[in-house]
């Protein structure tokens, strides 16, 4: 990160640990009495999801506004088309739209079957439900309907939305959006298939397998791309950069894969950055214009450093014991970092992130 951004070297304590920084002691901290189950930058704001159904937004200095939206645990959630609104999946069965102002719209209920995942793309919604993935366009009350070979692992939306990936056992489906309907594209590769994401240029595909690695397509010719070696199982990525990496957690410290080129990683190393001693890494996040990382860990603690050459890591919170599960940063600089514990922390960096 820029130097001027927060103002804090990295400080361990006993047993590796990351004593409390200075954004944690004039930050917002509150108990949320519930596991943080994701975070997202929707619109204006940073919404966090929790396991009693509830989601709190996020806006600058103003007290976060709390929304019980599901009956039980938030499983997924997605900014919904450039709005304040977010849609939300989770294990009531309940597929749905909310609003900062506590507006709920249920777009759809599956009784008993979870929903999975959620995405959007210009225009778009979409949500999975065991092997079944449904999708609206803008006007539709009646979704279309994929159905796939296992439980859906993720679903993701390319830039434009002209096409939506579907994660599942043996690879992934690649819908394509003709004059005509949609077009299955298959990309096969054996074991179970999570969350997944385009690249920024719409070339590759990458999946988080359910074992330690990730799995990559180069779309154009379906060359496979596997990432491995992790000592634990990658939960969470994020695109960081203009290159750009691939942020990954699943290890000690953030592993960037590059994108740049025709080949993307193919041959290639990975840079590290924000090494957290002996701690996995559990969630990464990117600085919307910076090539730099925010990576939680299984400790509480929270790094930030950018991908350069000379040492520049930084202290956002210190260790407490309970795993960062949620972490979203806005182009204005603030940070929430949601634990497993419930525990919850709202900061700001220092100077002008604009």
């Amino acid at each position: 990160m820029p130097s001027d951004l927060i103002a804090e070297e990295p400080r361990r304590v006993r047993r590796g640990c990351f004593e409390e920084s200075v954004l944690q002691r004039t930050g917002l901290n509150l108990e949320a009495g519930a596991p943080a189950t994701g975070a997202k930058l929707v619109g204006a704001y940073v919404v966090a999801s929790f396991g009693d159904g509830t989601l709190r937004f996020f806006h600058s200095e103003e007290p976060p506004i709390t929304v019980q939206a599901h009956r039980g645990a938030i499983l997924c959630l997605s900014s919904d088309n450039g709005t304040d609104n977010v849609l939300t999946g989770g294990d009531d069965g309940r597929f749905l739209r909310v609003s900062p102002e506590g507006t709920i719209d249920e777009i759809a209920s599956f009784g008993s079957r979870w929903v999975d995942s959620v995405a959007a793309g210009q225009g778009w919604r979409a949500c999975s439900s065991g092997n079944v993935a449904y999708l609206w366009g803008a006007e539709d009350m009646d979704p279309i309907s994929f159905e796939h070979p296992s439980t859906v692992g993720g679903l993701a939306f390319d830039a434009k939305a002209t096409r939506l990936a579907v994660s599942h056992y043996g690879g992934a489906t690649v819908w394509e959006r003709r004059k005509r309907g949609w077009r299955a594209k298959k990309l096969i590769w054996k074991g179970s298939h999570g969350e997944l994401s385009f690249s920024p240029n719409g070339k590759f595909l990458v999946t988080a397998m359910q074992e330690n690695a990730l799995h990559g397509w180069r779309l154009r010719d379906k060359v496979d791309m596997r990432m491995s070696g992790y000592p634990a199982k990658v939960k969470s990525f994020a695109w960081v950069g203009d290159e750009p990496y691939l942020a990954t957690s699943g290890a000690n410290e953030a592993i960037c894969w590059p994108f740049d080129g025709k080949d993307g990683p193919l041959g290639r190393e990975p840079l590290t950055c924000a090494y957290g001693g002996k701690q996995i890494c559990t969630v990464v996040a990117g600085f919307p214009g910076i090539p730099g990382v925010f990576a939680g860990f299984a400790d509480g603690a929270v790094l930030a450093e950018q991908l350069t050459s000379e040492p520049t890591g930084m202290v956002i919170k210190g260790s407490s014991g309970s795993a960062v599960t949620a972490l979203a940063i806005s182009p204005k600089g603030w940070v929430l970092v949601g634990e497993g514990s419930g525990r919850v922390l709202w900061c700001q960096l220092a100077g002008d992130v604009e």
